[in-house]
């Protein structure tokens, strides 16, 4: 889907990757942030559903679209979003919700996105050393072996703590990024203690050629703050 399609299409809103300040069309496909400049628009549903997420799909093409495979019993999708340029995408991000016997209600959102997209960063709520705004994960990505791994298309994938010191509500999440396919992968948790969630060995699938089985998907609840 180009684009244009997708602007046509309804049900979408249209933000800044980088924070969740509106945009305005600027011409010639182009957005403008108040706090950002000329942005790549990042456009995410305004309800959660089997129909929106199709046409996030559409809109993607081969950019991997990742959840955690299989969703557990009561767990649902309850936020998708993408960021996508002319070229193609940038990033996407989806979220699930569910709950844990130890953390009670849990959210996981998992974005993949190329360097300097920024969006990973956004729902991490990243801040730099003076409080100036991030991009990417860091050095922490690669610091010493990794603590947890996931599965990507049956590859083990390492990733690692990323520091949220220093950042507002610091202590209600815990964010760990790696690479996948030459891309950022972060993965955040809320709270901060369904980190624990990952000592299994989790699986990420790539939902963007999935076909007929995203039919059972779950989708709804409440939508993430990010």
């Amino acid at each position: 889907m180009s684009t244009d399609r997708w602007e046509a299409a309804p049900g979408f809103r249209v933000e800044c990757p980088r924070c969740p300040v509106p945009v305005a069309e600027v011409g010639d496909g182009k957005w403008s942030c108040p706090e950002h400049g000329v942005v790549v628009p990042l456009r995410r549903p305004l309800v959660t559903s089997y129909d929106a997420f199709g046409v996030h799909l559409q809109g993607v093409g081969a950019f991997p679209t990742y959840l955690p495979w299989p969703l557990g019993p009561g767990w649902s999708v309850s936020d998708f979003a993408a960021v996508v340029a002319p070229s193609g995408a940038r990033a996407t991000l989806t979220c699930v919700a569910g709950t844990s016997q130890l953390d009670g209600a849990v959210e996981v959102l998992v974005i993949s996105e190329e360097p300097g997209t920024g969006l990973g960063a956004r729902v991490a709520g990243l801040v730099g050393p003076d409080g100036s705004e991030r991009l990417d994960p860091g050095e922490e990505v690669g610091d010493g072996p990794p603590p947890v791994r996931v599965r990507v298309s049956q590859h083990p994938v390492g990733m690692w703590p990323v520091s949220v010191s220093g950042s507002p509500g610091e202590w209600d999440r815990s964010v760990l990024a790696g690479e996948a396919g030459g891309r950022w992968l972060w993965i955040v948790l809320r709270p901060a203690s369904a980190f624990l969630l990952l000592r299994d060995d989790w699986i990420l699938r790539d939902v963007s050629a999935t076909g007929p089985q995203l039919v059972e998907l779950p989708f709804g609840g409440h939508a993430p703050r990010w």
